[in-house]
């Protein structure tokens, strides 16, 4: 009996030592990540952002009215033109023609009219002499004046035929740089349709699309600040003009911002986020977060969240307007929670984390 007593004594110790040492193999030692925490801002933005493009302050899409082969072309993309400069012909045999023909009844209209002027001078010399009838001077003066309006029938018309001969040879209508060329020698060119494109360069504005729930916050001759998104460089410009209709543009208004002078390099068609300056929110507060620390995975946008024990939790969020550098969120985060800003490693769901300050403090995570 004293046997079988030791025997169970010396498995219950097995046991106890075998279960603390699975408790301490089963303890997670996986090393914290360090992160820097915030909490969300809850004050009123004073800025209002939206996406716009740049464009040439100075620049024309080039058409004709006529249709007809391309003869010549004289320029190509990025060519610099002078004002007045030659840069497309189309065939116009037919306008000549029709340019020959007018030229013709004007030297016929002048003879005629010529002979009938000198008729009318010698009737109205003979009239004073009382030589002729009244009726013979009222149709002499009759034939005179049609002579007159004949001459300057054809002066018209050669007016209109050089009219149609000006959209036959494409000029450039002020001096630039050729930025778009949409057809080539021996394309047929139908009117309305673009043909070349010329801007001025150095001189640069923002064509931005507004929601008509913030274009009243939006006043003309305020500055601006633009984001350069390909080179993520923040230019100034003046708000210059504030559209009152949104019926050509999909409900949205359209904003022009000039840009001020600049070194940097700018091209037309670059993408750019504006931020207008607008009056702060009084009546309700905004919950902003970074853009910075925001999670996206498809469809899908959210941030890391502090949940019980340091461990981050990513929370899915609903946001909405964006204001310079933060976005306002809708539902997903209080105000009072903390988010991880950045982090020294990467960030997963379960993740522990140990905050910069509690680093700072000498504080580890258990």
């Amino acid at each position: 009996m004293k046997k079988i007593t030791t025997i169970f004594a010396i498995a219950a110790i097995i046991l106890v030592a075998s279960c603390g040492k699975d408790k301490a193999a089963s303890k997670d030692i996986t090393p914290a990540i360090a992160a820097t925490v915030s909490t969300p801002s809850a004050e009123g933005s004073s800025f209002l952002s939206a996406s716009g493009k740049i464009e040439a302050v100075q620049n024309a899409n080039l058409s004709t009215r006529m249709m007809g082969y391309v003869t010549e072309t004289y320029v190509n993309v990025g060519d610099k033109v002078s004002k007045g400069q030659l840069l497309l012909r189309i065939n116009s045999a037919d306008i000549s023609a029709q340019s020959a023909q007018v030229t013709a009844s004007i030297t016929e209209a002048k003879a005629a009219f010529k002979n009938a002027e000198k008729d009318y001078n010698r009737f109205k010399a003979l009239q004073e002499q009382k030589s002729v009838s009244q009726k013979e001077m009222d149709d002499m003066t009759a034939n005179y004046e049609m002579a007159k309006a004949r001459l300057e029938g054809a002066n018209q018309m050669k007016n209109q035929v050089n009219a149609q001969l000006s959209y036959s040879n494409i000029s450039a209508p002020f001096s630039g740089v050729v930025t778009g060329k949409f057809i080539n020698k021996g394309d047929m060119a139908n009117p309305g349709m673009p043909l070349i494109s010329i801007e001025t360069p150095g001189s640069f504005q923002v064509t931005a699309l507004v929601p008509e729930s913030e274009i009243t916050k939006i006043k003309s001759g305020t500055t601006a600040n633009v984001v350069v998104k390909s080179t993520n460089e923040i230019l100034t410009g003046t708000v210059t003009e504030v559209s009152t209709s949104a019926k050509n543009t999909g409900g949205q208004y359209l904003v022009k911002v000039v840009l001020d002078k600049t070194d940097a390099k700018l091209l037309s068609g670059m993408y750019t986020s504006v931020q207008f300056p607008v009056e702060k929110a009084t009546e309700s507060n905004l919950i902003l977060v970074p853009e910075s620390a925001l999670v996206k995975q498809g469809q899908l946008t959210g941030v890391y969240a502090i949940g019980n024990e340091n461990v981050a939790i990513l929370r899915w969020l609903r946001i909405g307007k964006t204001f310079g550098d933060n976005v306002e969120v809708l539902s997903g985060l209080a105000a009072n929670e903390q988010f991880i800003v950045s982090a020294e490693g990467k960030l997963y769901n379960g993740a522990k984390v140990i905050t910069s300050q509690a680093l700072h403090d000498g504080k580890g995570v258990e």
